[in-house]
Parts: C-alpha cells; sequence; structure tokens
C-alpha cells in the first residue's frame, strides 16, 4: 500500500478491518513475542529453526498491521444514496446481461478490498466496474476483459 489513493470499503468491511486489526494487535502479537521469547530460550540462535519461523511470523504480522493501519488512514465509506438512483456508482448494485444471451448476472460495485467476484462482489478498478461506473439504466457497456472484449446491457440499477 504505497500509494495514496482512497481506499473503498462498506461499513461491513470497515468493521472488519478494525476487527482484524484489534486481533492482530491484542492476540496474536503477545503470541508471536511469546514464539520468540520461547525460541531465545532454546539456545544458539543461528541453528534455531523455531526463532527463524517466529521471526517470520513477526515479519509478515507487522506489515498486515501496517498495511490495516493504512487503509484505516485512507478509507472512503461507500454510502448509499449519495450518487442519482438511475447511474452506477461505488455501492450499488448492477443487473447486466450479456448481449447475445438471456442470463442476467447481478454485481454490486465495491472497492478493491472487498471484491469477491464468486459472490457478486466486483472492484471498481476491474474491466467490467471500470466500464459500468458513471453508466445509466439501459446502456451498453464494453468491457476489455482478459478473455477479450465482452458487451453488456445495464438491465437494473438497485
Amino acid at each position: 500500500m504505497s500509494n495514496d489513493q482512497p481506499v473503498y470499503l462498506t461499513e461491513d468491511g470497515l468493521q472488519k478491518v478494525k476487527e482484524e486489526l484489534e486481533y492482530l494487535t491484542t492476540t496474536r502479537r503477545p503470541e508471536v513475542a511469546k514464539m520468540i521469547s520461547e525460541a531465545i530460550k532454546e539456545g544458539d540462535l543461528s541453528e534455531n529453526a523455531g526463532y527463524d519461523e517466529a521471526k517470520t511470523a513477526q515479519g509478515f504480522l507487522e506489515g498486515r498491521i501496517r498495511d490495516l493501519e493504512t487503509i484505516l488512514k485512507r478509507v472512503q465509506i461507500i454510502k448509499e444514496g449519495e450518487a442519482a438512483k438511475n447511474i452506477v456508482s461505488m455501492g450499488r448494485t448492477v443487473i447486466l446481461r450479456e448481449v447475445g444471451t438471456e442470463f442476467d448476472e447481478t454485481y454490486t460495485i465495491v472497492g478493491s478490498l472487498e471484491a469477491d467476484p464468486l459472490n457478486g462482489r466486483i472492484s471498481n478498478e476491474s474491466p467490467i466496474g471500470k466500464a459500468l461506473m458513471g453508466r445509466k439504466m439501459g446502456a451498453k457497456i464494453v468491457a476489455n476483459t482478459p478473455g477479450g472484449e465482452i458487451t453488456f446491457k445495464i438491465m437494473r440499477i438497485e
């Protein structure tokens, strides 16, 4: 997380970040410190696999804590009702139909940290998300995906 761009999260996403940070700082950090302390008691650190493992765990833990703290400094909450109801924006659910098919697909536009395409949550930075942002119901959009261009029609915006 090296740039200064906002991190878009829903209220639920923000709560999950806060809970993870709380767990890592109050529970996991002392556990890792105890692992290091116990490994040091075993003696020679140059050939101590437990010590190496604990120090590696500590590095990953501290890196994740820094990432979460950065997220909290840059967070922008996605709030419904801030944009016109008929325009695709963050937090909106969009029902799409790929041109040439009869099946609808439903996606909610979220920030990249909460994206979960298999569960219908796509990032505003994804190819389809980018193509949808700012569009109105009935519009045809072309998304340049890794699998090629796909044309969709916006059937409904919720």
